[in-house]
């Protein structure tokens, strides 16, 4: 049985395809259509999935849609209903928009489908699931659990903004939801938005911003917009806010409360917007860490899985890991909007029609989330010189020997190797790598090869058999999605000058042995490398190690600020010629940059709107 989940409309397109409960491929429409966050039906990503199918989409069972337009226009109007006349002018920009397209989806999708097979009554074929039941849906069915607490954060689907679940064998049920506009995942947009960052896109940055402040402003959150109860549960003072009702996250009372107007983008960052970084990322520690303390009281289960935009926050999820109230945690690799599609198609095979687990791979179902597209060495070799690039082609132990060695001798390599990552982080499939031994490849990445901020930290890839030798971990983050401390013996003290700077003046401080994924508070955003999911890369770090007697590698992903993850060799290409990436391997393609063509060379960075 072959069952297509869609998630589109919104934000981070993406479609799923699963047969017989074992997930055939999963994608993002952006990394098709070059544009970040496509909100767009996935076209592209639906022939994609397809065609690792092998079938058409006649032979798909079921087309599965991740949230339910119906209730989420409910809450539209009863919204706008209970604030009016406040926020007319949004109110009046929406409704139109949803009396074209967004309250009958139904009709929209089955007109989009019909692009691939018009002889298909397809709205019988379509099924819906509500919008936290797709993102529970895709944490606990491919985790390695039979058992688990189940827990959602996001900013908002249809009414549901946090929400707890109870999942056995292949049973899933939601048992109590917290409802908008009560949303974790919209109080860290708000201070995304003041200060200075894009809503739905830089909440990341905050979370990287904030070891460089204090929560000096912790307690005036705390005490003046929620009212926060002792098992997590909250409710947010609207009066400091303007989503409900305006056309942005905060008003004029929250920015006199905070000391300002909201930063502009173009202006630098201060001292005090670190600290507000500090501070709601603080604020939503602590939320967190009491749901999870008193879910793990409530249930007595051991297992937790998490889903939903907040999960993505690693920082929070390292505290939950430390915080030992469940023994194991499972997150969904892409726990933002693109899982629901993910989610929705497994919701239907599970819960609609009933059908039993499949087992797990080495890890759990997501094998790794390599489900995207890949290329052979023939194809990418046909690929590349079609395009002009300049290219030999190694045998795999070459190919890993000359990576290793351009690495050792600190050069920025674009690794292009097997199926695309699934989610927001590359895993070593559409990766740039780097030596983190270097002090100044944290510095060099940012500026010259990713066009990104200066203060934004870099992950490291390690070992999975070496990650307690080097990391304060003593269990597996395939997915990049705990952050975890520096061990002590890798660390290098600071001296009390070092001691005493503040904010970005931290950032040129080596503090480890691997300065170049070392955050300024000794923490670190880790990827555990396994043989059974990606035996390439583990090789690339095995040789690595025994070149330089460390095994971990500089990972982030294969783009430059603004710019979806590069999806095709052509993608990998143009990146490599537009940035100061020195080494290209794709595949067994191996490129340098001093031997391409001066030609070819692009201002790449101006081609992509900023993040």
């Amino acid at each position: 049985m072959r069952i297509l989940g869609i998630s589109a409309f919104y934000h981070d397109s993406a479609v799923a395809l699963i047969e017989d409960g074992q997930i055939v491929a999963a994608v993002q429409e952006e990394r098709f259509s070059r544009r970040k966050h496509d909100a767009g039906f996935p076209f592209q990503g639906i022939q994609y999935c397809l065609e690792e199918a092998g079938c058409t989409l006649k032979e798909v069972d079921h087309v599965a849609f991740y949230d339910k337009p119906f209730l989420k226009f409910e809450r539209l109007l009863e919204t706008y209903l209970s604030f009016a006349p406040r926020g007319f002018r949004s109110f009046k920009m929406a409704l139109p928009i949803w009396l074209k397209e967004k309250l009958f989806q139904k009709i929209l999708l089955s007109k989009n489908l019909q692009s691939f097979d018009a002889d298909v009554d397809w709205e019988t074929k379509l099924l819906f699931a509500e919008h936290h039941q797709s993102h529970a849906a895709s944490a606990f069915y491919p985790s390695p659990f039979n058992e688990a607490v189940v827990l959602t954060m996001d900013g908002v689907g249809e009414w549901a903004t946090t929400s707890v679940a109870f999942g056995r064998g292949n049973k899933l049920d939601l048992i109590k939801e917290l409802h908008f506009p009560h949303s974790l995942g919209l109080l860290y947009s708000a201070f995304t938005y003041y200060t200075g960052f894009k809503v739905n896109s830089g909440e990341y940055k905050i979370m990287g911003l904030a070891p460089y402040g204090e929560p000096s402003f912790k307690d005036l959150i705390i005490d003046n917009l929620l009212d926060l109860k002792s098992d997590g549960t909250f409710r947010l003072d609207q009066s400091y806010f303007d989503y409900c009702t305006g056309l942005k996250m905060t008003n004029s009372k929250f920015h006199s409360l905070f000391g300002g107007p909201p930063r502009s983008p173009d202006n630098l960052l201060e001292q005090r917007h670190m600290d507000l970084a500090a501070s709601v990322q603080a604020v939503t520690e602590e939320i967190v860490l009491r749901l999870t303390r008193s879910l793990a009281r409530e249930t007595k289960m051991k297992n937790l899985c998490l889903a939903g935009g907040v999960a993505l926050n690693c920082v929070a999820n390292g505290k939950v890991l430390r915080d030992g109230a469940f023994e194991r945690i499972w997150i969904q690799p892409a726990a933002g909007d693109a899982g629901g599609a993910l989610g929705a198609a497994l919701t239907a095979y599970h819960t609609h029609i009933g059908q039993p687990r499949a087992h797990s791979g080495p890890l759990d179902l997501m094998f790794g989330s390599y489900l995207g597209p890949s290329f052979a060495d023939d194809d990418s070799a046909r690929r590349l010189a079609a395009i002009g690039a300049n290219f030999t082609l190694l045998n795999d132990e070459q190919t890993i020997q000359k990576t290793s060695e351009s690495l050792s001798k600190g050069r920025a390599v674009g690794w292009f190797q097997g199926r695309m990552e699934f989610g927001p982080r590359a895993l070593g499939g559409r990766s740039i790598l780097g030596d983190p031994r270097s002090p100044t490849m944290q510095k060099t990445l940012n500026l010259r090869v990713k066009y990104r901020e200066s203060f934004r930290p870099f992950a490291p890839s390690i070992l999975n058999e070496d990650v307690a030798d080097w990391f304060e971990l003593e269990c597996e983050s395939p997915y990049m999605l705990i952050v975890a401390d520096v061990a002590e013996p890798r660390r290098k003290a600071m001296t009390k000058n070092e001691q005493a700077l503040f904010g970005i003046d931290k950032l040129n401080v080596p503090r480890s042995d691997i300065p170049a994924v070392t955050h300024v508070d000794y923490s670190a955003r880790i990827q555990t490398v396994h043989a059974e999911t990606n035996p390439r890369y583990h090789q690339l770090l095995t040789k690595f190690k025994a070149d330089t007697g460390c095994p971990v590698l500089v990972n982030t992903s294969f783009n430059v600020r603004g710019e979806p993850i590069v999806c095709t060799p052509e993608d990998a290409f143009r990146c490599f010629m537009g940035s100061d990436i020195e080494i290209l391997v794709v595949g067994n393609c191996f490129m340098r940059k001093e031997d391409q063509k001066s030609k070819l060379e692009i201002d790449y960075k101006e081609n992509f709107e900023l993040d």
